[in-house]
């Protein structure tokens, strides 16, 4: 057989992501804000692109040289209100279905939204880790003195919540004692976050072991020796620390669980407001309307005549394909547009027929939610549906909430019987550490006794996760802030 060079011809098959594919795509992630921005782009670049006006969103009529072109091709439709306008921000079907099969007809019941932070709360200026401390001086001591010099301190504290200045330097300057300064440093460090005002990373990490109750001889020492743990010389550490492997573990996964930069939970940046890209009203028969946020979605249309008046001036085939093109890129990205408006309402159709009881009752009705399961009952690919709830808002009776807020894990009942939310259990933590006296502060193993009796199997490390996720502190801690809060 010959060796030399030819030439074949072969056919293959191959999935390709065409450019529109990918615009898509990429406009189904984002907001609705930043839809505003991507079309403020598309009606600068492409002049067949115009911002509709008012008359047409009021309904008058197109002129007529659109009266022959598909009406969807000729401006994004984004408002739903009427049987008329055939809506394309919402999913009717899906509404009539959940209607009909009693699922939506709840009685109305007042909103009880105490526990759920608001719209206006979101968009607030955080403080600074300064003005946090300032804050508490004047509750944690009626010595003036102290006060000045702690209030000081705290202008050479960093944002991770050292101390950067050495003490005796700060002492020399102010023209105190010694110990007058190691009196406000102590002060400081006994305020919240745990961890302030240390001078390196060991005295924060002790700081935050005394504070949990766990700062024994074997944790100091094994505290003094993070170069060791570091190295990860555990034979040694054992040795210094006069324990076994399974204590050595339960040390270390313990000084893992501390927060060695605790002021970077503080930040004086303005966070910019959050916008709700889908708006949850109660129904006229006890269901619920859904739409898309109209203040933030432009009206986009093309305009025809302008259209026409090019096409008259184009006397090369040149001139000619770039008008083309340009008209339909303009119709693509309508087309885009209005089925990003239905995809987005079908999921959150979807989200809010299966969260119905956190609608009606609260946090503690919410139900375990996946990607996957909404995906199947809206026969949309997984991938889709993450994107959808990537960067959306929706804002309702009890509050604004990112979509992704109603994806949460599951956690078994007790009784064995179907699984909550573990939202529903942080908020069932956060009731029972609200309501507790000040004189008995409850552990963790105080909270679990009580949920396991609201139907919650949980095991004590895993309250203790979900307590110090949403920001609650142990029980020596909250029996010293209530106490502090007592002396104020």
């Amino acid at each position: 057989m010959a060796l030399g060079p030819r030439l074949d011809l072969r056919q293959s098959q191959s999935l390709v992501m065409t450019p529109q594919l990918q615009q898509a795509i990429k406009l189904l992630a984002l907001s609705n804000l930043e839809i505003e921005t991507f079309i403020a782009d598309a009606l600068d670049t492409n002049p067949l692109l115009d911002a509709g006006d008012l008359s047409r969103e009021q309904g008058e009529e197109a002129p007529a040289e659109r009266a022959a072109e598909d009406p969807t091709s000729d401006e994004l439709m984004l408002r739903g209100e009427g049987e008329a306008d055939a809506p394309l921000d919402i999913d009717a079907t899906a509404l009539d279905r959940d209607r009909d099969t009693g699922d939506w007809s709840a009685q109305r019941g007042q909103a009880v939204a105490e526990d759920l932070p608001g719209i206006e709360e979101r968009g607030g200026e955080e403080p600074t880790l300064a003005e946090h401390l300032e804050a508490q001086i004047g509750a944690a001591t009626r010595d003036p003195r102290c006060a000045f010099i702690a209030g000081h301190l705290v202008g050479h504290i960093d944002e991770a919540g050292y101390l950067t200045t050495p003490l005796r330097e700060v002492a020399h300057n102010l023209g105190v004692s010694q110990d007058e300064a190691e009196a406000a440093l102590r002060l400081i460090q006994s305020l919240d976050p745990t961890g302030v005002g240390a001078r390196s990373l060991a005295e924060c990490l002790a700081l935050q072991a005394r504070d949990a109750d766990r700062y024994d001889p074997c944790m100091a020492r094994l505290i003094d020796n993070l170069d060791l743990v570091a190295r990860g010389d555990f034979p040694r550490l054992r040795r210094l620390c006069s324990v076994d492997d399974e204590d050595l573990a339960d040390m270390l996964a313990e000084l893992r669980g501390y927060d060695p930069k605790p002021g970077l939970r503080y930040g004086g940046a303005e966070r910019a407001p959050v916008v709700p890209d889908i708006l949850v009203t109660r129904g006229a028969k006890g269901g619920w309307d859904i739409a898309l946020n109209q203040a933030t979605l432009p009206r986009l249309v093309v305009n025809r005549s302008y259209y026409l008046e090019l096409r008259g001036g184009c006397t090369d085939k040149a001139a000619r394909g770039w008008l083309g093109e340009k008209l339909a890129d303009a119709n693509w990205l309508l087309k885009a547009l209005d089925q990003r408006q239905k995809t987005i309402l079908k999921v959150a159709a979807e989200v809010v027929r299966r969260q119905d009881g956190f609608f009606h009752r609260g946090v503690a009705e919410l139900k375990p939610l996946t990607l996957r399961a909404v995906a199947e009952a809206i026969d949309m690919h997984e991938s889709t549906v993450s994107r959808v709830t990537s960067n959306k808002y929706l804002h309702c009776e009890r509050g604004t909430f990112e979509l992704k807020y109603f994806f949460t894990s599951g956690v078994a009942a007790s009784d064995g019987e179907g699984s909550v939310s573990a939202e529903a259990v942080k908020a069932q933590i956060r009731a029972l550490v609200d309501a507790e006296s000040p004189r008995d502060i409850l552990s963790d193993d105080k909270l679990v006794e009580l949920l396991r009796e609201r139907g919650f199997d949980l095991a004590r490390r895993t309250v203790a996760k979900y307590r110090e996720a949403i920001g609650i502190g142990s029980s020596v801690q909250r029996r010293r802030q209530k106490k502090l809060a007592r002396v104020a």
